[in-house]
C-alpha cells in the first residue's frame, strides 16, 4: 500500500511512502496473534486491509480454506461489491478500532452499539438479542446496569471493552 506524503501547510505531495508490502501470515482457528511494531510500520493498514476497508490494495483473504475476498491494485469500488457477500464477510471477520472513542456513536447506548451486529448478522429476536449483549458485556467485564450508558460516560478502557463486545456480538471467525 502507498500513501502520499505531503510537505508544508499547503499540501504539497513531494513523495510516497511503501506503509506495507509483501505481507503475509495465517492465523489457526482459536489462535491469538499480536501484530507489533514501531510507530507507523503498518500495524493498522495490515488490519484495515484485512477486513476490507482499504481502497486500492491487493490482497488476498483466506477463512478456513474459503478466499473471501482478493482482488489486486486495480481501482476496487467496495460499493459496487455483492451487498451479500460484504454482509456475510463482515460477519466472519471483524476488528477491534485502536480508538474506542470514534468508533463508537456516541449516539448510541452501549446496549445498542452491541446490539446492532446481532441485528444485521443473525436471526435473534429482541429478547434473544437483548440477553446475548447482558452476556457480551459480562464477557469483557461491564455489568448489566451499565447497558444504558453511552461511551461519553465510560473510561477509556471501559469503551475499548464495549469495542471488543461488539466486535465479538456476531461470533466472528477473524
Amino acid at each position: 500500500v502507498r500513501f502520499p506524503v505531503y510537505g508544508g501547510i499547503l499540501s504539497k505531495k513531494v513523495g510516497e511512502v511503501k506503509a506495507v508490502d509483501d505481507i503475509s501470515f495465517s492465523i489457526g482457528r482459536s489462535e491469538i496473534v499480536g501484530l507489533v511494531g514501531e510507530s507507523g510500520c503498518g500495524k493498522t493498514t495490515v488490519g484495515r486491509a484485512m477486513i476490507n476497508i482499504l481502497k486500492y490494495i491487493a490482497a488476498d483473504v483466506e477463512v478456513d480454506g474459503q478466499i473471501l475476498y482478493h482482488f489486486d491494485r486495480s481501482n476496487v469500488d467496495f460499493a459496487k461489491l455483492h451487498p451479500r457477500s460484504m454482509r456475510e464477510f463482515r460477519s466472519r471477520v471483524q476488528m477491534i478500532f485502536q480508538d474506542p472513542y470514534a468508533s463508537l456513536n456516541p449516539r448510541m447506548t452501549v446496549s445498542q452499539i452491541v446490539e446492532e451486529p446481532l441485528k444485521i448478522h443473525t436471526e435473534l429476536k429482541g429478547p434473544q438479542r437483548r440477553e446475548k449483549v447482558i452476556t457480551l458485556l459480562e464477557k469483557v467485564g461491564l455489568r448489566e446496569d451499565q447497558a444504558g450508558r453511552f461511551p461519553h460516560e465510560f473510561s477509556g478502557g471501559q469503551r475499548q471493552r464495549v469495542g471488543i463486545a461488539r466486535a465479538l456480538a456476531p461470533s466472528p471467525d477473524l
